[in-house]
């Protein structure tokens, strides 16, 4: 028997965010929906504020569960994540009609809601947004009419029902070719749901000493780039929170007006077009000498005076100086560091870009033409970001979503990329950075580490070695590559090696950005004069990936989608061949492949094979980021964990195989690292 679930429960609003999981004290299960394939429907209450509970309630969703073949859900970790935490138990095959869904549209993101799909495959809903009316009321799951709520709850089943059907017609038909693909997706999502409900357990201690680091840090960074900008620009106070004004330091540029501005520029406009865009519609700002206002005294407010001679009761600004205090006059030195946008793509509305990507490209120019000043600007500018974004969406973000459990409970998704590659939630943990240096993951320890006994868990981290190239390596059945592989070249210390020949010495560890940026798409374009030789340098070293790659565009040419030895698909159906013989979309065609075929499909398979060997073990998988497994140790499972993590080793090659039905001829390796904390881990295999 099949059967179509779908829960409702309170939310708590906790820290300014919307918490919506069973691991908040004040959240509970409301009511659970049931349809049978035999058209038999059910709504079970548990908790509602004006109906008792169903009597029984508990034991006839757990037989339902129990009789059921599979469990069809939309968003089935989410409803796994309830059911499970509220005692239920369910360890069966689920059909995930979103995943589905997301595997079907092959890379083209379109909304994956319920309604949306709904709507794509003609199924009517037959409902009112109830819940949404309700909400804007103030008013709580438990509270809204118990009849209106069954309602919208069945609409669901029966919309989640036919949405399933409608998926498994073009899975047994025309896209057949998927179904392994949506299988693995949908076993992943139970494993995924097994992670979130373990939580990680977080070390509130270790978390404000972070944050302290972070905050110094910051108020250095910020310091020496005050000082910076008052060489540059003179008196005039720069705000470096705005991109306008930051652009005003770097470029020592000002746009006229706005409005002609965004006009007069065109992306694809001519190089000598835009350096005349840029004489007509901005101005040089040079450096500013400041003066006391005597108007106001410095005060930038002023109290004025009525006919009668006696004064306002309010002070008012000061139009002299602008409210500021102080008059700015320039001096005749260029303001700023003067650089040259080097195309129109880098103009904004407010005058010139600032993002991530520009700014280490300005670096590395900088770089190359001996700017000291320059190049530490950039550097300090990039580093405040990436110190105000860790302090923001990782300190503040495990402080908000922490449980009373003290655990953050891990929250992976796996439908917001195109690769089918995880992204997160709640912080999104996909993001922390790679490396062994990131201050963050200290804070993270074994849930054991409290025991009584005085013994204290582990936390073990399973990275895969250069999966992604290995993968490409593969694909592209490079020679050179695959032997690389095999007798365990370092191919980073050879990135370094050719960087460093180049005239820029490059350690090992700063040669790892570089390595397989050329897989993605990566070109020298924007690099140091260094850098940019490794990158003509990988093409005429590993041909073999740059004949694949080829190979990948006649492809879409052909077909208008590719695809991996998975069964894995992504659909081009804009691709084409330009006037200057480029092939449009050629970054995703090159990538896709290797990113879906390493992290979409290899570690999932790995994931759940890990899982299953740890099987009644209390040790515990609590997290995957890109191509790792993160495993809470118990302190006498050590030495068996470790033993899993071999044994998988040397099944890897041969699960791929099996299960795709292909001879993978690289090596994989999973690179064990174990410690007390998730930063301080040592090598272990």
């Amino acid at each position: 028997m099949k059967i179509v679930v779908d829960i409702e429960n309170t939310v708590t609003e906790r820290n300014g965010k919307l918490h919506l999981d069973p691991f908040e004290p004040t959240n509970t299960l409301v009511m659970v929906g049931i349809l049978t394939d035999t058209g038999e429907e059910y709504q079970i209450t548990f908790d509602h504020a004006d109906k008792e509970a169903t009597e029984n309630g508990h034991k006839i969703v757990q037989d339902l569960l129990d009789k059921a073949g599979a469990v069809i859900c939309h968003n089935s970790a989410y409803d796994l994540m309830w059911l499970w935490e509220s005692g239920f138990k369910y360890d069966g095959a689920v059909f995930d009609t979103m995943l589905a869904e997301y595997v079907l549209q092959r890379g083209i993101k379109q909304p994956l809601s319920l309604e949306a799909c709904a709507e794509r495959y003609e199924v009517d809903t037959k409902k009112q947004d109830t819940l949404k009316y309700y909400f804007k009321k103030g008013v709580t799951t438990r509270e809204i009419p118990h009849d209106e709520l069954v309602s919208y709850l069945s609409a669901d089943l029966h919309a989640t029902q036919q949405v399933a059907n409608k998926l498994m017609y073009r899975l047994n038909s025309s896209d057949a070719s998927l179904m392994d693909t949506v299988l693995l997706t949908n076993q992943l999502a139970v494993g995924l749901a097994k992670i979130y409900c373990r939580g990680f357990k977080v070390d509130s201690t270790a978390l404000e000493d972070v944050r302290d680091q972070y905050e110094t840090e910051r108020h250095l960074l910020v310091e020496s780039l005050e000082m910076q900008v008052r060489e540059v620009m003179g008196d005039t106070p720069v705000n470096l929170n705005s991109p306008e004004q930051l652009s005003w330091v770097i470029y020592g540029r000002k746009v006229k007006d706005k409005t002609d501005w965004v006009t007069a520029i065109d992306p694809y406009m001519t190089g000598s077009d835009f350096k005349e865009a840029m004489a007509q519609h901005t101005t040089r700002l040079y450096r500013t000498e400041s003066t006391q206002c005597t108007t106001c005294n410095g005060y930038g407010r002023i109290r004025k005076t009525k006919k009668d001679g006696t004064p306002f009761a309010k002070e008012t600004r000061c139009v002299d100086c602008d409210g500021k205090g102080y008059l700015y006059t320039d001096t005749d030195k260029r303001a700023g560091f003067c650089f040259v946008p080097p195309s129109p793509k880098w103009a904004s509305a407010n005058g010139f870009t600032t993002n991530k990507m520009n700014l280490q490209m300005l670096e590395n120019t900088a770089k190359n033409k001996g700017m000291k000043e320059a190049e530490r600007f950039l550097r300090n500018v990039r580093r405040l970001s990436a110190v105000e974004t860790y302090l923001s969406s990782f300190i503040d973000g495990i402080a908000t979503h922490v449980k009373s459990d003290d655990r953050l409970h891990v929250r992976l998704l796996q439908h917001r990329t195109s690769t089918g590659r995880l992204s997160g939630a709640d912080p999104n943990m996909q993001n922390m950075p790679r490396g062994g240096t990131f201050p963050v993951k200290k804070v993270f320890i074994s849930r054991w580490s409290d025991n009584n006994f005085g013994m204290k868990g582990y936390i073990l981290e399973a990275d895969f070695a250069q999966l992604e190239f290995r993968a490409a390596a593969y694909l592209s059945q490079d020679k050179v590559a695959i032997e690389e592989v095999k007798t365990g070249f370092d191919v980073h210390a050879y990135t370094a090696k050719i960087i460093s020949d180049a005239g820029q010495p490059t350690s090992r560890q700063e040669a790892k950005a570089h390595t397989f940026a050329p897989l993605y798409g990566a070109s020298g374009f924007g690099r140091t004069k260094a850098e940019a030789s490794y990158y003509e340098h990988f093409t005429q070293k590993y041909k073999g990936i740059a004949e694949w790659h080829k190979t990948l565009a006649r492809e879409a040419l052909d077909n208008q989608k590719i695809a991996t030895p998975s069964g894995r698909e992504f659909a081009f159906p804009d691709v084409q061949r330009n006037r200057s013989g480029r092939i449009s979309h050629f970054t995703q065609i090159k990538n896709y492949p290797v990113q879906s075929f390493a992290t979409a499909d290899i570690v999932p398979l790995a994931l759940l094979h890990i899982d299953n060997l740890l099987g009644r073990m209390k040790s515990c998988i609590v997290n995957t980021v890109h191509d790792s497994i993160v495993i809470d140790v118990h302190p006498e499972e050590k030495n068996a964990v470790i033993g899993v993590i071999d044994k998988t080793n040397k099944e890897l090659s041969s699960l791929i195989s099996s299960r795709w039905g292909i001879t993978f001829n690289v090596p994989l390796l999973l690179e064990a690292k174990i410690g007390y904390n998730w930063l301080d881990t040592k090598d272990v295999i």
